[in-house]
């Protein structure tokens, strides 16, 4: 409930300098003066320094500030109290202010208030987990921008082309006989052709977005003993993978995060895919086909000192279809491979050679994998993207609903059929700001949250 003080544990659990806990609600600062020594004024956004003390034991010595909303995170009163860093000491001071009636927060409670109290959108409120769970500096700006409001200002704009639209319907349904012609059919299909436009704008760009957001996995594909592993400790920059000559070493997935030019990617190792007799092998050779279907992107190491193996073409068959890089290792020694088969079957692949021994090529790799990525297009700002999958099928929705509405415009069919789909695209749209999403949605996404956010 809204009008309840509740309080959460706002810092890391586990040993650091500080541990932070934070009150929101009416009750906060009295809350406060009782548990803090010596008595306080506790003027609004001013430090204190003194101790917390339940009857006459001390329970740490903290600093604590009184936040007075409504111009407060919540935009309700709020305190923050500053602990030694520690289970310990935080715990003891969490528990006496549960004592005192205190409810303990939900997850994500803090910043749903925020939302509840119109400080934040929904869009917003979603930007504040993207900041605290980004991966890389791009998801970061990515997800401050949000916070800061570009989409919802994006959102918002549309929204108002379509509400003026939507009143000039309305009049015109609701007093035919007064002949009210001040927007044409021609004027709303150019409003609705703008909104059309800025929604694809938007969506032409929202798998970039998702991939700076949630990140791409990548598996490494290839039979024994062709440099999987190599590969994977080369995009490392370090030897996580055992490396030899002995074909089979790798018998499980390994799996890794990694960052290239601010995409986050979890990439994976796998077995060599091929028949096998060892039983230990072979079950890493079944996950490998797993770890296969599932990749967003697959790099295919080949030996360029082998002829292709019926493995190898095996394998061909497999990846040609597949969202693929195809890396030649081994170009230090003798070419063997059938390069002409090679350039034929994957005309339309990055095809990169390499000399993992030697250390030669990897940036290749690494620019194929962006290239592949974006697209070739990675000059997005950050403000015109969306990353949130929600958020994505909400535009996709709103697209097809103008659709509508822009056909039965050019339709000249009547202004009642024309304002449904004007309605359903700002329900959709209203879904993204949380002005249209329903309650149980709302939980969910707040459910997501960290304890004290």
């Amino acid at each position: 409930m809204l009008n309840e003080t509740i309080v959460a544990i706002s810092s890391a659990i586990g040993e650091g300098a500080i541990g932070i806990i934070r009150m929101s609600g009416d009750e906060s600062l009295d809350i406060l003066k009782k548990m803090f020594s010596p008595n306080a004024s506790f003027e609004n956004r001013k430090m204190y320094y003194g101790e917390i003390k339940k009857d006459d034991q001390v329970l740490d010595e903290v600093m604590a500030v009184y936040m007075k909303g409504p111009k407060t995170y919540t935009k309700e009163d709020i305190v923050e109290i500053y602990c030694h860093g520690g289970i310990i000491s935080i715990k003891r001071v969490l528990d006496y202010i549960l004592e005192l009636g205190v409810r303990m927060a939900e997850p994500g409670e803090f910043t749903q208030r925020a939302f509840l109290n119109g400080r934040l959108d929904l869009s917003q409120a979603e930007a504040v987990m993207d900041l605290i769970s980004a991966k890389t500096e791009k998801g970061f700006d990515l997800a401050y921008n949000q916070l800061e409001g570009s989409l919802s200002h994006k959102i918002g704009n549309v929204r108002q082309k379509l509400l003026k639209v939507v009143g000039h319907l309305e009049v015109c349904i609701d007093y035919p006989e007064e002949d009210i012609e001040d927007m044409t059919y021609d004027e709303i299909e150019k409003s609705f052709s703008e909104v059309k436009d800025e929604l694809t704008l938007l969506l032409d760009h929202s798998d970039n977005g998702r991939i700076i957001r949630e990140g791409i996995k990548i598996a490494i594909i290839g039979k024994p003993n062709v440099g999987k592993s190599s590969l994977l400790n080369a995009l490392l920059r370090e030897a996580r993978a055992i490396v030899t000559d002995v074909a089979g070493t790798t018998r499980d997935i390994i799996e890794e995060h990694l960052n290239i030019q601010g995409i986050p990617i979890r990439i994976i190792d796998t077995a060599g895919i091929r028949d096998t007799e060892d039983q230990v092998e072979k079950i890493g050779v079944e996950r490998s086909k797993e770890i296969f279907n599932e990749a967003d992107m697959i790099l295919f190491v080949l030996n360029a000192n082998e002829k292709l193996s019926d493995e190898d073409r095996q394998l061909i068959d497999l990846v040609s279809d597949k969202k693929s890089i195809i890396i030649i290792n081994k170009m230090d020694l003798e070419t063997k491979i059938e390069w002409e088969h090679i350039e034929e079957t994957f005309s339309n692949h990055s095809i990169i050679k390499t000399s993992l021994l030697k250390d030669e090529g990897i940036m290749n790799v690494e620019k194929a994998i962006v290239d592949m990525v974006y697209d070739g297009d990675i000059s997005s700002s950050n403000d015109q993207l969306l990353s949130n999958s929600r958020h994505i099928q909400a535009v996709k929705a709103a697209r097809t609903s103008i659709e509508n509405a822009l056909n039965a415009t050019k339709d000249r069919m009547p202004y009642d059929f024309i304002e449904v789909d004007t309605l359903d695209c700002l329900e959709s749209l209203g879904k993204v700001t949380g002005e249209t999403v329903e309650s149980d949605i709302v939980k969910q996404i707040f459910g997501q949250f960290c304890l004290g956010k």
